[in-house]
């Protein structure tokens, strides 16, 4: 008598596992990405900053100030989102972006222009990649990085001509 008792208590189980295993690794993808969505908000903000400082083109100077702008709103809505699921939210960015920002602090004018652009193509261009595979998740933070998805391709439009107008500056 006890065999159906059983086998019912293990597909049970084993029902309960499969459907809250994949929640539970969604939510830690959805975390994860938030995370560093708030680190790169905050590397962002730092950077913008850094370009209006040490930037010699008022074209750099302006992405700074656009940068510092558009990743402090976009932190504001990150946090918020982090805050609905429980994240545990960074207070700075990643030991690598700190690096990142050192190196890049070092330089001034001309050179800090072109390694500014070089390093915001690339890392817009990460960034994306890795928004994009989180706006296809079915949940605030899907669609917190969908919503963020049209800012940060601007960002990368912006920063490619700033590249190609270094690489002319240089070459004169």
């Amino acid at each position: 008598m006890q065999r159906p008792f059983a086998t019912t208590t293990a597909a049970l189980a084993l029902t309960v596992l499969t459907t809250v295993a994949p929640a539970i690794a969604q939510d830690k993808a959805s975390q994860t990405f938030l995370m560093k969505a708030i680190e790169g908000n905050l590397a962002e903000v730092q950077m913008g900053e850094l370009a209006q400082k040490n930037g010699q083109s008022a074209e750099v100077k302006s992405y700074g100030q656009m940068l510092q702008q558009d990743h402090s709103a976009a932190n504001q809505k990150a946090l918020a989102v982090a805050k609905n699921l429980g994240v545990n939210v960074p207070s700075a960015p990643s030991p690598k972006q700190k690096a990142d920002y050192d190196k890049m602090a070092k330089a001034q004018g001309a050179a800090f222009d072109k390694a500014f652009a070089e390093h915001m193509v690339m890392d817009h261009k990460k960034d994306i990649s890795d928004y994009k595979r989180a706006a296809n998740k079915n949940d605030e933070a899907g669609q917190y990085a969908n919503e963020s998805l049209p800012v940060l391709e601007k960002h990368l439009q912006t920063a490619e001509s700033l590249q190609k107008n270094a690489a002319k500056s240089a070459g004169r």
